[in-house]
């Protein structure tokens, strides 16, 4: 099986040491790439350091709805120019959003709005974090005539808001949330999606699946959840995984 984890914080400290070693230890179970994103200006050069194409190591630079406050207009700027420049293992703008739960929604729209418009005109696909937020990120989207690719990352949420995203043409990223029993709100709603909406990741260090203590989750534990999903749809673990290597290629571009 050819895997790609499709958003993996692979910069943070968490993996200082042991980068190598998690690289071969997951690309021995099927992962040949990574997507790494940036959450906010002060990472941005550790992270576009950090990408090595050839090694199947991409990835995104944005503004996180978490980290909004620490940011002038004047980045925004910054992020345009320096995604305008198009560089090598860039393949999208993100990770940028809205967080119900963490920080003034109001406060983050503004921010979300303007990465929108930049990826738009840019024709880069988004990286979207939306926590207790899918419907204003749909409505968003939809008011800003959104017709690109995005991925609404790590998603939790009823099969009713995630059928809207993917009707307004974004994938759903999957991860550790269904291999918890306890989740069937979303393990319902990623069962029922169309298998072609779907991409795999594992947010980690965050988003542990079941066995997995928190915080120390990697992309070693892509096949878990690829597995899950496999299961959980009643259909064989191959035929889903060749499925969603396609859609990632497509979501990012290179296909």
């Amino acid at each position: 099986m050819q895997l790609v984890d499709a958003h993996c914080h692979f910069d943070f400290p968490e993996f200082d040491g042991v980068r190598d070693q998690v690289l071969d230890t997951a690309r021995a179970r099927g992962v040949e790439a990574l997507v790494v994103p940036g959450v906010r200006r002060v990472d941005w050069d550790r992270v576009e350091a950090l990408a090595a194409p050839a090694r199947g190591l991409w990835y995104c630079l944005g503004i996180h709805p978490w980290f909004v406050d620490e940011h002038s207009e004047q980045d925004l700027a910054v992020l345009e120019a320096r995604l305008s420049a198009r560089p090598e293992g860039c393949v999208g703008l993100g990770e940028c959003g809205l967080d119900a739960l963490h920080g003034d929604l109001a406060a983050q729209l503004p921010w979300f709005q303007a990465q929108i418009d930049i990826a738009a005109k840019l024709a880069l696909p988004l990286v979207i974090h939306s926590v207790r937020s899918h419907d204003q990120v749909h409505g968003l989207l939809r008011s800003s005539g959104w017709s690109g690719r995005a991925l609404v990352h790590g998603f939790s949420g009823s099969y009713q808001q995630a059928r809207k995203l993917v009707d307004l043409g974004c994938f759903i990223g999957v991860g550790g949330v269904i291999t918890h029993d306890r989740a069937r709100k979303t393990r319902d709603a990623i069962a029922r999606l169309p298998l072609e909406a779907l991409v795999l990741e594992t947010d980690a260090p965050d988003m542990s699946p079941a066995g997995v203590a928190k915080g120390q989750n990697s992309p070693v534990y892509l096949l878990n959840v690829v597995q899950a999903l496999a299961e959980l749809r009643g259909g064989p673990v191959e035929a889903v995984a060749e499925t969603l290597y396609d859609n990632v290629q497509r979501l990012y571009g290179w296909r």
